[in-house]
């Protein structure tokens, strides 16, 4: 059952990433001009964030064999809408209803962490969320493969069968499971709200959502726009080879694992200052893509290990501050994610119509030197989680 979430949890999370590669072929498509071409990978991921609030919450309440298929189930439907999208409005609806049902594969990991015994559990959670991770290293080489070989709506009409194929699979395998006798005593609405009180609450969760909603701006100004300089002379590449470089993501595996030794030996911050000073270094290779695509894979692999430590390092604090409402907390904090995701993508498309790469280039700098200039003014912290007592969903935390 674990590999088969771990395979399901990755063929969610690449639908949000699969239009990168494509964003020219759409544009043509759609006759979007060159600033508009961020709006389809904006309104994916502001689907997702808007999922992350109200759609995660209900593995707190709901069924989870019924929630995780039904939400698979209607994956594949709006799937299968961007495939057959007729027009621009189409294609960007059903692409925010996809966004809107992909945190699905956040509802898999936790279900993972719930049917496995305690002493195997942390295995269970890594082997799922190493599927996230891999479908989000393999969905930019796939859709471009794919695109070229059939056609971009071959992406979306394939993803939707397969998805299809796992809500099946997920049904026969997964045992119902009724939320717990706390959890049904608290509303949809409380359980939401106390999302959001939380972060009111506890400084340590802002900064850390403010970080990762500037680091993704960089990181989706970097994917979200690269497709436009490479497609064009001098390069004038295909999708395959566009969505290729999408595998420079495997560097964020690796520094994962490293920032996650460093985290376990006390050295967030230290992390956090590495990655932040990478991201912004970065960039200068990245701005020589159109001398040198060696100088793209550079960059993009220093920022793809500089986000990943940065992200791991920002999950490990924010969990600590209140452990018991871990889930909430994580939701939470990737709405920060999808929101840096979205910006990045709509002013990546708007700056590179107005000036080209080197506004591009520009934008992630600024991205990117923010989050450093974040980080420095607010380290009085040190990292650590304001602790407090533990209070019910819904209510006020003690102060």
């Amino acid at each position: 059952m674990v590999p088969l979430l771990a395979l399901a949890c990755g063929s969610s999370v690449a639908t949000v990433y699969f239009a990168q590669p494509l964003l020219v072929t759409l544009g043509e498509r759609f006759a979007l001009g060159s600033g508009l071409l961020g709006v389809i990978t904006a309104v994916t991921q502001l689907g997702y964030a808007a999922g992350l609030l109200t759609l995660v919450p209900l593995g707190d309440l709901l069924d989870r064999r019924r929630l995780v298929t039904g939400q698979l189930g209607l994956l594949a439907l709006a799937l299968l809408g961007a495939g057959l999208a007729p027009g621009v409005a189409a294609l960007l609806g059903a692409l925010a209803v996809v966004g809107l049902l992909a945190v699905v594969a956040q509802t898999m990991v936790a279900a993972a962490a719930a049917l496995t015994p305690p002493a195997r559990r942390g295995r269970a959670v890594g082997t799922v969320t190493g599927g996230i991770v891999t479908g989000i290293l393999l969905a930019r080489a796939a859709a471009g493969v794919l695109a070229d070989l059939a056609g971009w709506r071959a992406v979306y009409l394939a993803s939707a069968g397969v998805t299809a194929v796992l809500a099946l699979l997920l049904r026969r395998v997964l045992p119902p499971g009724a939320p717990s006798a706390g959890m049904r005593e608290a509303s949809y609405g409380r359980l939401v709200a106390s999302t959001v009180a939380l972060f009111v609450h506890h400084p340590l969760l802002r900064i850390r959502g403010a970080l990762a909603l500037l680091v993704f701006a960089a990181f989706s100004t970097l994917w979200s726009g690269v497709a436009q300089p490479l497609s064009g002379p001098p390069w004038s590449l295909s999708h395959t080879a566009i969505g290729a470089f999408g595998l420079a993501g495997a560097a964020g595996a690796v520094a994962a694992g490293v920032a996650g030794r460093w985290n376990d030996r006390g050295l967030a911050e230290r992390t956090t200052g590495v990655g932040l000073a990478l991201l912004a270094l970065s960039w200068l290779p990245i701005a020589l893509t159109r001398q040198s695509l060696w100088a793209l894979a550079i960059g993009a692999v220093l920022l793809d290990f500089a986000v990943q430590a940065v992200h791991v390092t920002n999950q490990t604090l924010i969990h600590a501050v209140r452990p018991d409402a871990g889930s909430r907390i994580i939701g939470g904090y990737m709405v920060f994610y999808s929101a840096g995701s979205g910006l990045g993508a709509l002013g990546s498309s708007l700056a590179y119509a107005a000036a080209g790469w080197s506004a591009v280039t520009a934008l992630g700098m600024s991205f990117s030197l923010a989050a450093l200039l974040l980080w420095a003014t607010t380290r009085r912290n040190k990292g650590r989680p304001t602790c407090r007592p533990a209070h019910r969903v819904g209510t006020e935390p003690t102060k």
